[in-house]
């Protein structure tokens, strides 16, 4: 059996203190962006040790591959995880919010509270439903959705609410269950980026009606591709079952082999096969030093560059932890030059995400949302995980103060100006 800190030391003595080089052709800035295996120091890079591997290929040379009993066994593994909760493992955490959205009655013209400041996975499957998407603006220290604002915008329409923990942030979920058992309406949390996450010492997943997790490919426990529900109600969590096999009950005895009872209501093709939950049985071996290493180094960077001039630290709040799957920072002006150095020092920063509302399948949907202004005009990730050395994250921390104390950040544009004391 692989000891977790040998895996990890050779997962990071593989990335490589990397020179300052900047890629040289688009492939080349794939792969440093995402794999960690071109000449910059990565944003993102794929956790898979050799026994997730092994697993995998014995999975696939069993005729098994489908859903079956590595499924039951990830899910019986995630449900001990979240202490219990009833589990839906998924092709993908896409699947699992568009399933929510099904599970809490989201319908054709109904309304969706949700932040345009997250993946456009969060949002195209309320446009999947039909739905109206209605933008509640974020708070900028923490670029979570404000529950303040959810309050003014909740209408007779108003069928569910969904939040999404902005780099593994958790959201204020005690004020958002407030509104949600005030007004019946459904909390659905987007918790892609907060596998690992607690809040009020209760890990997330544990909390609201539905909470949403991607396994994809760069995540912190990954199956390749795929995605877990969370359903707090044992009935819905049945119901869930069902829908994401095409409803198909496939736990009810049959004649025939190949032909099912009656179907009552259509579903989905979203389930997880055997070679994916293979896979994340391993994974989750190891997530808890991934993310202990996440943190690590996110604390290092705040020690470092707390009061540097030009940049500020996002909210962190003893009450809750961070998964830290991302480490963003506010730029008071200079962002694409930020991003610039950073590429020529050979350190790969992102946005990662744009504010969906520009793009045009969302446009219908526009409001003012000054706390989304502010946070995405300015914010920035740095590389965070766990393939970071010691050397290389001082390095990215070094480059950070130095392109501040090279005033790079100094100008600020007029309509950040404003907002820079935020």
């Amino acid at each position: 059996m692989e000891s977790l800190d040998a895996t990890l030391t050779s997962e990071v003595l593989r990335s490589g203190l990397s020179a300052a080089m900047t890629p040289s052709s688009p492939d080349e800035g794939v792969q440093d962006y995402l794999s960690g295996s071109g000449r910059s120091i990565p944003l993102f890079k794929v956790f898979m040790p050799d026994s997730a591997i092994a697993a995998s290929e014995k999975t696939l040379r069993s005729g098994f591959i489908g859903q079956g009993p590595r499924v039951d066994a990830f899910e019986t593994a995630l449900a001990d995880w979240f202490g219990g909760s009833q589990i839906l493992t998924l092709n993908s955490g896409t699947s699992a919010i568009h399933l929510a959205l099904r599970l809490a009655g989201v319908g054709q013209g109904d309304e969706v509270i949700s932040t345009p400041m997250t993946c456009t996975a969060t949002n195209v499957p309320i446009l999947a439903m039909g739905a109206r998407l209605v933008w509640a603006d974020i708070d900028p220290c923490t670029g979570n959705i404000d529950p303040v604002d959810v309050r003014r915008k909740i209408t007779s329409h108003t069928k569910a609410i969904i939040a999404v923990h902005w780099g593994g942030y958790p959201c204020e979920l005690d004020e958002l269950a407030d509104i949600g058992r005030k007004h019946g309406i459904p909390i659905i949390e987007d918790a892609a980026h907060a596998f690992g996450a607690s809040y009020h010492e209760r890990p997330v997943g544990s909390h609201s009606d539905f909470v949403c997790f991607s396994f994809q490919a760069i995540k912190s426990l990954t199956t390749v591709d795929g995605g877990a529900l969370v359903c707090q109600d044992p009935a819905v969590y049945r119901r869930g079952k069902l829908l994401r096999w095409y409803g198909i009950d496939r736990e009810a005895p049959r004649k025939d082999l190949r032909c099912e009872a009656d179907i009552l209501e259509w579903g989905y093709k979203f389930h997880m096969n055997d070679v994916a939950a293979a896979i994340g049985l391993e994974q989750l071996r190891y997530v808890r030093r991934v993310l202990e290493r996440h943190r690590d180094n996110a604390a290092y960077y705040r020690d470092r560059l707390k009061d540097l001039p030009g940049v500020k630290l996002l909210e962190s709040r003893t009450d809750r932890q961070s998964s830290c799957w991302l480490f963003t920072v506010l730029l008071h002006g200079g962002r694409d030059s930020f991003i610039d150095a950073m590429s020529q020092a050979g350190i790969v920063t992102s946005q990662v995400h744009v504010r969906n509302d520009v793009h045009t399948a969302f446009r219908a949907f526009r409001s003012e949302l000054p706390g989304v202004d502010c946070f995405s005009s300015r914010q920035v990730s740095i590389p965070v995980g766990w393939w970071l050395t010691d050397e290389q994250r001082s390095y990215i921390a070094d480059t950070v103060v130095g392109l501040c104390s090279d005033e790079v950040l100094a100008h600020t544009p007029d309509r950040l100006a404003k907002t820079a004391s935020i």
